[in-house]
């Protein structure tokens, strides 16, 4: 059997496979509310044969969306239709993973295809959140740059969705600190300019990751796994670096943290990005040499590209995002042409090919 169909279990949790559904927000809730839409999309991953399938950027905090459209878990009633997604994704042999999240400067945004940009406050966006009074687009509002209080309350948020986490049925918590989203904010000199014990040297940048990460860790079953997703790079002179990142990946690694999920950028907006086929498993490969599993992302759209990665050693799992939207059922198409074996819902086995 090729290695992408060899199941991996990280504490208690065996994943089928090596196939991830990576996080992909789809801007279609309601205050936060998940719906038939998220049902049908996280589900028919599941159904796909993916071995876990990890839900979007989920906001630990109103403020903390991205867009007015974003899936929440800042209070109880969000978690029953978390539960529904969550039973019917184990229903079907996979595992399911949900990513928290704060959007920090780059929240109040309209969605995609309304154009992206920040919401006016008198049109539906809010108050951003920031390390520090530096917008990300010169023409954004300008973030308040949180205090004492402000950060404590950004902690207790994300203790308060892991809880709710558990509750709703996820086996597997995804701290989001990639992208130029809050956290990842806090790591990089260009968004955190700060001069009180969260700024400045690296240890000062990466204390609210790491305070955040105590917190989940605590509230999250032990048998459960927790993984974070990092920004290996700014990708822009001055920023977040690979060798920060490495760094980094080995004190979260004692700090019970159990996979990398390794990104790039997302937190300069003119960074200049060499976007190619398998351009950040270079990263997950560094990262993989402190001793903690990785997950390799980024343009990853064949079976036989995903193999080469395992065989090579640069990831322990492999997550997809475009090629899973365009193909749902990615995994049954990869084990065929890998000449290896995965189960099929017993209403689509008059399709699968014969061997």
């Amino acid at each position: 059997m090729s290695l992408l169909f060899q199941p991996i279990t990280i504490r208690s949790i065996t994943i089928k496979n090596r196939i991830a559904v990576s996080p992909m927000c789809q801007y279609s809730a309601v205050d936060g509310y998940a719906n038939d839409w998220h049902l049908v999309h996280l589900g028919s991953r599941a159904v796909g044969g993916a071995g876990l399938v990890i839900s979007e950027a989920t906001a630990v905090l109103p403020e903390g969306r991205i867009t007015p459209g974003d899936l929440g878990i800042w209070h109880d009633e969000h978690m029953p239709g978390l539960r529904r997604i969550t039973d019917f994704i184990h229903a079907h042999g996979a595992i399911a993973g949900i990513q928290l999240a704060h959007a920090g400067r780059k929240a109040s945004c309209a969605v995609p295809w309304e154009g992206g940009k920040q919401l006016d406050m008198h049109h539906g966006g809010w108050q951003t959140v920031a390390p520090d009074v530096i917008p990300f687009n010169p023409d954004d509002r300008i973030p308040a740059a949180l205090d004492q209080a402000g950060i404590n309350q950004v902690i207790e948020a994300f203790r308060t969705a892991a809880k709710r986490a558990v509750s709703a049925g996820f086996k597997i918590a995804e701290i989001h600190s990639a992208h130029g989203y809050l956290l990842h904010e806090f790591l990089s000199p260009l968004s955190n300019q700060r001069t009180d014990q969260y700024g400045g040297s690296f240890e000062n940048r990466i204390r609210l990751l790491l305070q955040v990460v105590e917190v989940v860790r605590k509230e999250w079953p032990d048998e459960y796994p927790v993984f974070v997703r990092l920004s290996a790079t700014d990708w822009s002179s001055g920023g977040w670096t690979t060798e920060e990142t490495v760094k980094l990946a080995a004190i979260l690694k004692d700090s019970q943290v159990d996979l990398i999920d390794c990104s790039s950028g997302g937190n300069v907006a003119n960074a200049s990005i060499p976007l190619k086929p398998g351009y950040q498993v270079p990263f997950s490969a560094a990262v993989k040499k402190t001793g903690i599993l990785t997950g390799a992302v980024g343009l990853i759209t064949s079976a036989g590209q995903a193999e080469n990665i395992l065989q090579q050693g640069e990831a322990d799992l492999i997550l997809v995002g475009r090629e899973m939207l365009r193909n749902p059922y990615f995994a049954f198409g990869a084990a065929h042409e890998l000449n290896s074996k995965t189960d099929w819902p017993a209403q689509y086995l008059r399709a699968k090919p014969v061997d």
